[in-house]
Parts: C-alpha cells; sequence; structure tokens
C-alpha cells in the first residue's frame, strides 16, 4: 500500500471505529509525517485528498476536522428524523408495520451488493410529526454488517441512530423523485387520497461495505426540502 494511501486507511478505522466523531480534529500534517515516517508533502496529499472526497474538512489557520456524514452527490446531511422533530419543538414517535427477515429481491440485492435470495432485514417505520406522518421509512439492511438489527425497539430510537452506533457510516448516496404513492402508502401515511409524494432513495456505506438501502417516502404537503450551499 502506498503511503499516502496508508495514512487515509488510518483516517477512515479512526472515523469508522467511532473514535473520531464528526468534528473531531484529525491528526495535523507533521504528526501524521513522524507515525508513518513520510514527508510532510505525502501527508498534506493524504488529507487534501481525503478532503476532496468529503472525508474530513480543512480549515485554514485552524486545522483539519472529520466532516460531518452527507453524500458525496448532493447537499443533503443525513439527520435523526427524530432530532429535526424534536428540534422544531415539535412531538416524535414512530409507528413499526414491518420487521423481518426476508430473501433480496433482484433491486435489493444490487443494492447492497448481495445475490438475489440472499437473507436481507426489512423494516417499514412511520415517521410522526406531532400526530401526522411526515416520512414512511422502507429500509434494507445487510445482516452481515448490522446482524442486531431485528433486536432493536424502534419506538424507543431509530434506525438512524442505531445504525450509526453498530456500524458508523463513512458514504452515502441519494435519488430523489417525485411519485405517486400506492394504497399501501397512503394507509401508512394517512393520506384520505393521494397526493405528490417527493421520494429520497438512499444507499450507505461503512467501512465494511453497503450497509442500508433506503427508500423515504414523504406527503409534499408536510415536507420541505431545503439546505444551505457555500462556495
Amino acid at each position: 500500500m502506498a503511503k499516502f494511501s496508508a495514512i487515509k486507511q488510518h483516517v477512515y478505522n479512526k472515523i469508522a471505529s467511532g473514535e473520531w466523531p464528526e468534528n473531531h480534529p484529525v491528526s495535523s500534517e507533521n504528526a501524521l509525517a513522524l507515525q508513518f515516517k513520510v514527508s510532510r508533502m505525502t501527508a498534506r496529499r493524504a488529507l487534501q485528498e481525503l478532503a476532496n472526497e468529503g472525508i474530513v474538512i480543512r480549515t485554514k489557520g485552524s486545522g483539519t476536522f472529520v466532516a460531518p456524514i452527507k453524500s458525496q452527490t448532493s447537499f443533503m446531511a443525513i439527520r435523526n428524523i427524530a432530532d429535526e422533530i424534536r428540534a422544531r419543538q415539535n412531538r416524535y414517535h414512530a409507528q413499526v408495520h414491518v420487521l423481518r427477515r426476508e430473501h433480496a429481491s433482484d433491486l435489493v440485492a444490487e443494492m447492497l451488493n448481495l445475490e438475489p435470495g440472499d437473507m436481507v432485514f426489512h423494516s417499514v417505520i412511520s415517521h410522526f410529526e406531532n400526530d401526522l406522518p411526515v416520512q414512511v421509512e422502507e429500509r434494507y439492511v445487510n445482516p452481515a454488517l448490522a446482524p442486531d438489527y431485528l433486536k432493536q425497539n424502534y419506538n424507543d430510537l431509530t434506525p438512524h441512530e442505531y445504525l450509526c452506533q453498530a456500524q458508523p457510516l463513512t458514504e452515502a448516496s441519494h435519488q430523489i423523485e417525485a411519485v405517486t404513492p400506492s394504497n399501501q402508502l397512503c394507509q401508512w401515511l394517512l393520506l384520505t387520497k393521494p397526493e405528490p409524494c417527493l421520494r429520497i432513495n438512499r444507499r450507505t456505506w461503512s467501512a465494511e461495505g453497503v450497509v442500508t438501502y433506503a427508500v423515504l417516502t414523504h406527503p409534499g404537503s408536510r415536507f420541505s426540502l431545503g439546505g444551505h450551499l457555500q462556495f
């Protein structure tokens, strides 16, 4: 392994293990150069590549820090929906509709880098803001990377909270689309009639591979998508 790649892997491992959480300071160029017996230029190259990948943030005069977990192709940060709702001073609760193991379809197998028919964990949960569901979260999980997923009480914590503890995320991708909800989704979202919904298809990775494939559906009348970009 090239020496700058060894430095990158060192940083990945620190983040994946949870030892370095979001916004944690990363070792300096000088410290990494001494630790790996390389030139400062090599250490700088490793940190710059990590910054280009969005894994760390480098600030002149302040140093290098672990970046918030976010998609490399979207401005949307991955946040815990329960925290978002409570931050708006509203009540949060969840309703679990599905929590089981099943055989992976062709699509799910492709999303999780598994073989069709392999066992996966499947959950469907409605997330409520006050008394209205604002999101139906359908999630497929690789059992090898989160073996205790089905044992959790998702009335007490969200899948996001559990997975961040079990497999700290290092990467994510999003695809956003407008959809007309099925009859089943209308029931889960407590919609009296179909209305346009926003759907986010999300894959998340840890250092060990693809952890989950999630389909998040939001009723258009109860959800807005926004963000802040800095150039």
